[in-house]
């Protein structure tokens, strides 16, 4: 599946590179008008990232997240900045189909799968965002991209998989707005140890020949964000790409 992607900082189009809020571009349409580009293209899942609430949860864009969420032409997953249960019910609660949960996931996964089990694995996504080091551990920044950890992926994904995941996003931080191609070999490897997990491929992807080559890796979707809004290609491209891979 073809996951277009739209990051809002302040009701903003933007893209950040590597995670860095101090490497922000700024794009000219506006989220509702990619919205609907997107979901006229025959996108069947939006990303969404309140990078403003991400930063800081009292300022979540509730309001504009409502508007591109509720009565959307298409379903829609959104993260950012959540924390609290409260924020996942508020999300569900202003149309989203799935919640996002990133840093929270690595700081507190107990609360993390509580919520996998009170709301079931089919309306949480895990964002779990590597850094791969020297060795080719797979460790997990813990508050955004910013703040690093000690903690491996495969050391929390037991628990979540226990708890009922299904869906994990997985992006390689050093690929991430580079546009140079994304890390088969991790999502190859990722696939073939959880094939139970639906995973989303994030960061690098630049090419229609980058898309035709994660198809098979056997990841179940893939995240597009700078090559979309840089006219890389059309969604139409991408999805005519992963059918055809």
């Amino acid at each position: 599946m073809i996951i277009p992607a739209i990051d809002l900082i302040q009701g903003k189009t933007v893209r950040l590179y590597q995670g860095s809020y101090d490497k922000t571009t700024e794009y000219q349409q506006t989220p509702v008008q990619l919205r609907d580009l997107y979901a006229k293209a025959g996108a069947g899942l939006l990303h969404l990232v309140d990078l403003t609430g991400a930063k800081n949860a009292a300022e979540r864009q509730l309001e504009l997240l409502t508007t591109l969420m509720q009565n959307a032409p298409l379903p829609v997953q959104v993260g950012g900045g959540v924390r609290t249960a409260a924020d996942v019910e508020q999300l569900l609660s202003a149309g989203a189909s799935r919640v996002v949960v990133g840093s929270v996931a690595i700081r507190e996964p107990e609360t993390v799968q509580g919520w996998l089990r009170a709301y079931g694995g089919d309306k949480i996504v895990l964002a779990l965002d590597v850094s791969i080091n020297a060795k080719g551990d797979k460790t997990l920044p813990s508050h955004g991209w910013i703040e690093e950890s000690s903690i491996t992926l495969e050391q929390v994904l037991t628990g979540f998989i226990a708890a009922g995941a299904k869906h994990v996003l997985c992006t390689d931080i050093s690929k991430d707005g580079t546009l140079q191609g994304p890390n088969l070999a991790l999502y190859a490897e990722l696939v073939q140890k959880y094939p139970q997990i639906q995973w989303q491929a994030s960061g690098g992807v630049g090419s229609l020949a980058d898309i035709k080559a994660l198809k098979p890796t056997g990841v179940a979707g893939v995240i597009l964000g700078r090559a979309l809004l840089e006219g890389k290609f059309t969604v139409e491209e991408a999805i005519q790409c992963w059918q055809d891979a």
